[in-house]
């Protein structure tokens, strides 16, 4: 059996409502359309929240909103993984003034 390829996936913004506002006791709301996303990445992939966050509110946010069963931990550090995804992040493609150019030009999706 092959092993399966692993995602790192960030909470703010990717799978809640997230839009800058930061508030350490509370986290926003599932987004539209997030359970049934990590429901179908979770077939072919180990998914693990990524998050600055509290680990055990985030653990939290995950339960309240049925979706821990597709994690399999959450972490803060960035461990090897096939995939990263991030609200917050540009794919660096080896070439460095284009991508100073993306980080001049960068917009979070909900700005």
């Amino acid at each position: 059996m092959q092993k399966r390829k692993t995602i790192l996936i960030d909470l703010d913004g990717v799978l809640n409502t997230y839009k800058g506002k930061y508030d350490e006791n509370k986290l926003p709301d599932i987004r539209l359309g997030a359970r049934e996303f990590v429901e179908e990445l979770n077939k072919d992939y180990d998914l693990i929240l990524f998050t600055t966050r509290n680990s055990l509110g985030a653990s939290r946010w995950l339960m309240e909103n049925k979706i821990d069963k597709y994690f399999k931990n959450v972490t803060n550090v960035k461990i090897p993984a096939y995939l990263y995804l991030d609200d917050r992040a540009i794919g660096f493609n080896g070439d460095y003034k284009k991508t100073l150019e993306q980080i001049e030009d960068f917009k979070v999706y909900w700005k």
